[in-house]
């Protein structure tokens, strides 16, 4: 409580110092979309100590209309001045902090995705486990979001800002200015980048962030989206995370590494295991392989995620692991081989655009579930899956994740996981909106059908 007040204390130093206009509350629903109330200084010790009341029916998935009201208390640590919110006249800024979802009686929402990751997180901590993770975020850059103009006429298809590929040097891309100056706003706002660059896809970019605890990386990838956003706005272009939105591109994804530490020591380490892996990694692994179909509902949500996933250019469609096989779901990179506390594991599934909250405390659960129950990790695959037969694959005993999210759905109604760890609201929303979601996608009839079909059936 000391240090809740010293921060808290803090902020509100900060503001008046700092000449903050505005105080964005920042929380997430359940999709992982980004919610956002603004405040006066003026009411930033009362929204502390009792919070500020909301409805919280008006959020789509967080609570029912006769269960309305809902109370959001700002998290103080995550106090940052947002830096293209600075009035440029007065000098006045505007500032955000994520917030936690709570009832009127002061207990945590069931349909919070940040309180379903800190019980997790919090369950782990009890075994004397913090979880860390490193984010490799993808995304496009277009000329447009390709909607439809104010006349009602469809905008022609947008196009990649550049014809650049992997790692290229574009002269005169729009890229280079772009990621200076999104890396900039992000460590303005405390938030480090490890690496940048040009990604596979024609406009396509990748900015990794440094590796923190898993609630910190959930947070800074909601930040990361906002910054993204804004930067592409303020530069005439346009920012998606969406996973494939280009058929001959590779699609979009956030392969994470991850990591679980005891006090100071890396519990993955150990120097005489197989990639240097512990018992404790290896059964992690096992965790994520064995339920990673079940989850994928979640860390790939939309009916465009399979697009991708099943889309090849090293998208991971098979349940299998490896070390440096750019194919497998989880992959064991070793680059710094002699360095124990960098031993982490790479998941290949998430997409850019999935609840980081979610699908970090799927991803937790189902390694201690497998180290809770000694799950025996499988063979590595060495081979590109991707070019094996089927028969190939099921002799290896490798399965593979939902081919569409039809399929998803019926692994995420059957999991037992997937509904302990988030709840019954946030499980029960879910099944409900993807299925809507899937219903509306397969009676749609498609341009492909129409250009196949019409003219000869």
């Amino acid at each position: 409580m000391a240090t809740m007040d010293r921060q808290q204390d803090f902020v509100l130093r900060s503001v008046e110092e700092q000449d903050i206009r505005f105080i964005r509350l920042w929380f997430s629903d359940v999709l992982g979309s980004l919610k956002s109330v603004s405040v006066a200084p003026a009411e930033l010790e009362g929204a502390f100590g009792e919070g500020i009341g909301f409805d919280g029916s008006a959020v789509e998935g967080l609570t029912r209309v006769s269960e309305a009201d809902m109370i959001m208390r700002p998290d103080p640590s995550t106090y940052q001045v947002l830096p293209w919110r600075v009035d440029s006249e007065t000098g006045q800024g505007t500032a955000r902090m994520f917030c936690d979802i709570l009832t009127p009686e002061g207990a945590p929402a069931q349909a919070d995705s940040r309180q379903v990751l800190k019980r997790v997180l919090a369950g782990a901590a009890e075994r004397g486990l913090t979880f860390h993770t490193h984010p490799e975020v993808e995304f496009y850059l277009l000329d447009s979001d390709g909607r439809r103009s104010p006349d009602g006429r469809r905008a022609r298809p947008p196009q990649p800002v550049d014809r650049g590929g992997f790692f290229d040097h574009v002269h005169h891309g729009g890229g280079h200015d772009f990621r200076r100056r999104a890396i900039s706003m992000l460590e303005q706002m405390g938030i480090s980048v490890e690496f940048s660059h040009h990604e596979g896809g024609h406009g396509q970019q990748e900015i990794d962030l440094r590796y923190t605890d898993a609630l910190s990386a959930a947070d800074n990838i909601l930040t990361f989206r906002t910054v993204i956003k804004e930067v592409a706005l303020a530069q005439g272009v346009y920012a998606t995370f969406m996973p494939k939105p280009f058929m001959d591109q590779p699609g979009s994804g956030m392969h994470t590494h991850l990591s679980l530490f005891e006090d100071d020591v890396n519990a993955f380490h150990d120097p005489s295991g197989q990639f240097q892996l512990s018992t404790t990694a290896r059964r992690f692994v096992a965790g994520l392989l064995r339920h990673a179909p079940e989850i994928t509902a979640v860390t790939n949500q939309y009916v465009n995620s399979y697009k991708r996933l099943w889309g090849g250019d090293e998208a991971p469609s098979y349940v299998s692991w490896g070390h440096n096989n750019r194919s497998a779901l989880v992959r064991v990179p070793l680059y710094k081989p002699h360095k124990g506390g960098s031993a982490r594991v790479e998941y290949r599934a998430l997409d850019s655009c999935a609840n980081p909250y979610l699908s970090y405390a799927l991803l937790l659960a189902a390694g201690l579930k497998g180290i809770d129950e000694e799950y025996d990790v499988p063979e590595p695959a060495d081979d590109d899956l991707m070019r094996l037969t089927g028969m190939e694959r099921r002799a290896m005993g490798v399965g593979s994740l939902p081919g569409d999210l039809g399929d998803a759905i019926k692994l995420l109604e059957r999991s037992e996981l997937v509904a302990e760890t988030l709840g019954e609201h946030v499980f029960g929303y879910l099944l409900r909106e993807k299925t809507q979601e899937w219903e509306a996608y397969s009676r749609q009839v498609t341009p492909y059908e129409l250009d196949r079909y019409l003219p000869v059936l």
